[in-house]
């Protein structure tokens, strides 16, 4: 349904991202600076964490939820050891922080919509991951999926 390699999965997200951008223009509301400010610092750590988790996948690195095929690794260090899917959640809270700073309200909807988005997408990546990578029920059993040391 969403394609051999994931490839649905990520036209969605990026439909949801492209969604998000034009949200800028819509709904605006004026929120408190503090909540702009906030918004602000989460867009830059979201995309400090995409960075160092992109950097630290090397060439294991794929656009799609699918692992590559052939010789590569099951990466668990470095940001890989905080949090499963890294890019996900600095994708997610980049998000987020965009639709605060900016003040949209549907754009705060489908910031949280993108999130489960990735919840879902990450399932089914989980699936292929550990079929592919026998260590990989341990890997899961003690780091967070999404949210650093929450969820």
């Amino acid at each position: 349904m969403m394609g051999p390699r994931g490839e649905g999965w990520v036209i969605g997200q990026f439909a949801i991202a492209l969604a998000i951008l034009a949200a800028t223009f819509f709904t605006r509301v004026e929120l408190p600076m503090f909540l702009q400010f906030m918004g602000i610092a989460m867009l830059m750590v979201g995309a400090i964490v995409i960075a160092f988790a992109t950097l630290r996948l090397g060439k294991n690195l794929t656009p799609f939820p699918k692992p590559k095929e052939g010789e590569h690794t099951l990466v668990t260090s470095g940001v890989y050891g905080i949090v499963r899917h890294p890019i996900y959640f600095g994708f997610a809270l980049a998000a987020l922080g965009w639709t605060l700073y900016w003040g949209t309200l549907l754009g705060i909807s489908l910031a949280m919509f993108l999130f489960v988005w990735f919840d879902l997408k990450a399932r089914r990546e989980e699936k292929w991951l550990a079929e592919k990578y026998p260590e990989y029920a341990a890997y899961r059993a003690r780091v967070k999926k999404l949210i650093p040391f929450v969820y």
